[in-house]
């Protein structure tokens, strides 16, 4: 028995983030095999020592390049199409803004004079 070819499909960083690309890409039903940083002792999220690489058989590599990218627009659609109502922000008044500086043009004076007695 001939062991298939693996591709690189691509690295990421962090085993947690690895995970979830192969348990995305094995439920659309590919072979994923991660090879690098997966179960590090250390935990780290950054560097060339968190990355681990993603490997899928060769005759499945444009298959699974297509289902992230599929995967990836899908979640940045959601984030666009949240139905949550913009966040309003009320604009200051002018009158207060104009109250503001002309009591700090005054109380500024008073308490300098206050100091020096």
């Amino acid at each position: 028995m001939n062991p298939v070819p693996m591709s690189r499909l691509t690295s990421v960083y962090g085993s947690f983030r690895a995970r979830v690309m192969a348990a995305r890409l094995e439920s659309e039903g590919f072979d994923v095999e991660l090879r690098g940083a997966v179960d590090n002792p250390y935990r780290l999220t950054v560097g060339e020592m968190a990355r681990v690489d993603l490997y899928v058989p060769a005759e499945q590599l444009d298959e699974a390049s297509l289902a992230l990218l599929v995967a990836e627009v899908d979640e940045a659609d959601e984030i666009l199409d949240d139905d949550r109502p913009p966040v309003r922000v009320r604009p200051v008044p002018l009158t207060w803004v104009a109250a503001l500086i002309l009591f700090v043009l005054i109380a500024g004076p008073i308490a300098l004079l206050l100091r020096w007695y």
